[in-house]
């Protein structure tokens, strides 16, 4: 009876091995995970991207990616850390992240965004996209005199204003980088003159992408402020 009741416990034991092998013999699945710690409001690039292969139970909710491609170019809502799985509701598209989620506008350091306000006949009739480079025109009368004059060349824009709802409405604002001496002379011009962009040929656009140097502003804090004087220092074409 002893060795009847051993070899049953064996028995029994062994089939326990056996359904709990089986049920953990899930079928493998390749998943996309961080190569890299992710932060919120970076895009995430195929260097900070690789693959694994792990065992995903049947019926297991598909909340992953199997395709690096399918996830680079998304910004991610929560900070991911290195090795983790990435899932489809820690990333999304930058169009469909919401409020300080949303991804970092390309500013270089250094640098700022600004919007200045645009129309079809000031913005060369809607044709600035984001990525073109521009050219600010400064209109300015005074004294029964008008003057015109290019203060600023490849200007780049980032963004363009979302039109109205009324149908055949042009972009009301385009958003762009400068230095922040630029930003206050061009508030300036805003304020007491006017301004026109005329856009520059693709073939004419800066070859790193960066904006203009501006050796006088290379940082932020080299702003100062900007009077009447200063403006007629910087532009005495304009007021001779």
């Amino acid at each position: 009876m002893g060795v009847l009741l051993a070899v049953v416990v064996i028995v029994a034991f062994v089939l326990v091995a056996l359904n709990a092998s089986q049920a953990g013999a899930s079928p493998q699945e390749v998943v996309v995970i961080a190569n890299a710690d992710l932060q919120p409001r970076i895009p995430i690039s195929k260097d900070n991207l690789s693959t694994r292969s792990i065992p995903v139970p049947a019926n297991y909710p598909k909340v992953y990616f199997t395709k690096m491609d399918d996830v680079v170019g998304f910004v991610p809502l929560v900070p991911i850390q290195q090795g983790e799985i990435i899932a489809s509701n820690e990333v999304a598209k930058p169009s469909q992240a919401l409020g300080s989620q949303s991804e970092y506008l390309p500013i270089p350091q250094g640098y700022v965004a600004l919007t200045i306000p645009t129309s079809e006949q000031q913005g060369v009739a809607d044709y600035i996209q984001p990525g073109d480079y521009i050219s600010v025109i400064a209109t300015v009368s005074g004294a029964g005199k008008v003057a015109t004059k290019t203060i600023y060349w490849d200007v780049r824009v980032i963004k363009v204003g979302t039109p109205s709802s009324t149908a055949n409405s042009s972009a009301t604002s385009l958003t762009v980088v400068v230095s922040q001496c630029q930003a206050e002379i061009i508030t300036w011009f805003l304020t007491y003159a006017s301004l026109k962009y005329s856009l520059e040929s693709y073939k004419d656009y800066l070859a790193n992408g960066q904006p203009a140097a501006d050796p006088n502003c290379e940082t932020i804090k080299n702003a100062k402020g900007v009077t009447l004087s200063n403006i007629q220092a910087s532009f005495p074409g304009l007021f001779n």
